[in-house]
């Protein structure tokens, strides 16, 4: 039976289209996915993230056990700032992609994904206990809300006295919002800026019913998991499940810069990685020269030759033509052009670099 977030009666009351999505019951769209797309790109949209999971690591060694467990190097990250990162197997493949935030000298929150996060739990848990640190998921503990767009500093100004301006990009603060206790990240997955913020689940609507006042006259709108896939895509950023899996390594995903190889002491994955640093295939950007979507799952061919696989598609309405991220072999994409098989019609594609879209700053 699928969970719901502490807003589905509000979601409900906006006339949102509910779906199943990794065993919770969240929106879809509430109208136009098009229309919401287009909000956060010109104005501001917000998001119900509260499926997410948020695990603290606690204790003298939390961050020399973090620098174990993932492939960053956490334990330098100074308190009131995040880094993106993620938690591999031993051979190397992405088991998720977190965001890890450091909140004080000895305590950190892992936000994973809702797919992965009790996975990551225990997998934090048993590669942290020869150190003196505590693992404990606290996803049940929080709600998140993200309000992402050019006009969220705005809005979000309305309803705070924190020191927006001058909060960084990765990096996050304790403040008051409405009244209502959260703590404030300047983080977000819609290629904008904005902000992510995390409240208890019992404040969840009163922070969302304050922020959609405070945005009334400022183009916001509420916004679905289409419109939030949408906007990672032309953004160029990896999905769990699709750019990211078990069978894919952080190198294949053109993320290698997340691997901190420069860091003290061992870390899982560390020996398997450092031999899979050139992989054999590289996850590029296509766009279409018609109007075909290419979509997850289809092959990508050279001379009808299968030589890669498409992991996202969808039309973009920033470029007004369908875009895809695919994982290619190296050596096709040195000899010539593409073409996504689209049910037996093989259609002509340029490879891009990623993103696709990048805001102006």
């Amino acid at each position: 039976m699928s969970r719901s977030t502490p807003l589905r009666e509000v979601h409900e009351s906006l006339g949102a289209t509910l779906t199943d999505f990794a065993g919770w019951q969240m929106p879809l769209r509430y109208g136009s996915e098009s229309a919401e797309h287009s909000a956060v790109r010109t104005a501001a949209g917000l998001f119900d993230l509260s499926h997410m999971g948020e695990i603290h690591v606690t204790g003298p060694q939390a961050g020399e056990a973090l620098d174990y467990a993932l492939i960053g190097h956490l334990s330098v990250l100074e308190p009131g700032r995040a880094r993106y990162t993620m938690i591999v197997t031993e051979d190397g493949g992405v088991l998720d992609d977190l965001i890890v935030y450091r909140l004080r000298p000895e305590e950190f929150m892992v936000v994973a994904n809702a797919s992965n996060y009790t996975k990551v739990a225990a997998e934090l848990a048993e590669r942290t206990k020869s150190y003196d640190a505590r693992v404990e998921d606290r996803s049940d503990s929080y709600a998140l809300i993200a309000i992402q767009g050019p006009n969220s500093t705005a809005i979000l100004g309305k309803l705070t006295d924190a020191d927006l301006d001058n909060l960084k990009y990765y990096a996050g603060l304790p403040g008051e919002v409405a009244g209502i206790e959260v703590m404030i990240a300047r983080t977000g997955y819609t290629g904008e800026d904005g902000f992510e913020l995390f409240v208890r689940p019992e404040d969840a609507v009163r922070l969302w019913n304050a922020l959609s006042e405070a945005g009334a006259d400022l183009g916001l709108r509420p916004c679905g998991l289409s419109a939030r896939d949408t906007l990672r895509l032309e953004a160029g950023m990896p999905l769990y499940g699709n750019e990211l899996t078990t069978e894919t390594t952080p190198f294949d995903a053109g993320l290698g810069r997340v691997v901190k190889f420069d860091k003290p002491g061992d870390f899982v994955g560390r020996a398997a990685l450092a031999e899979r640093t050139a992989p054999g295939r590289r996850l590029v950007g296509l766009v279409a020269r018609g109007r075909r979507v290419p979509r997850h799952g289809y092959p990508v061919t050279r001379e009808g030759e299968v030589v890669g696989e498409v992991t996202s598609g969808a039309p973009s309405q920033t470029l007004g033509k369908p875009i895809a991220m695919a994982y290619v072999s190296a050596d096709a994409l040195e000899k010539g052009d593409l073409a996504v098989d689209i049910r037996g019609s093989h259609e002509p594609v340029d490879v891009v670099d990623l993103p696709f879209y990048r805001r102006n700053k």
